[in-house]
């Protein structure tokens, strides 16, 4: 199945990504693991739509899933509270590069959708 889905994408960011869909009232959300394509979705996979955002984008450099968790607390700790935005209501999105996750070098991404507050 990861091969296949790889083979969809054909957007920027190149590769897999995670979405986090809208938050519920339970404080739980939907998690996707897809890639970017404008390709048909094919049988056997969902399909999730997300609309043309201003996006935040933070680079990630170093092993997950700590590096990439210690750059979500400060984006909601640090970085928010200190900037003109808010979070718009759309999914986040987590971009994994190719390559070992444990690696110090590994890069990663998150985006966040924003608004001007």
């Amino acid at each position: 199945m990861g091969l296949r889905l790889l083979a969809l994408s054909n957007a920027e960011p190149m590769g897999l990504v995670g979405a986090y869909s809208e938050m519920y009232e339970d404080n739980t959300t939907d998690y996707y693991i897809g890639t970017i394509t404008t390709s048909k979705c094919p049988d056997g996979f969902a399909e999730l739509n997300i609309p043309a955002q201003t996006w935040a984008v933070f680079e990630i450099v170093g092993a997950l899933p700590t590096a990439m968790a210690e750059v979500w607390g400060r984006i909601f700790s640090e970085w928010f509270p200190t900037t003109g935005y808010e979070h718009s209501k759309a999914p986040e999105i987590e971009w994994y590069s190719s390559g070992d996750m444990g690696s110090e070098a590994y890069k990663s991404e998150i985006w966040i959708p924003i608004v001007k507050k």
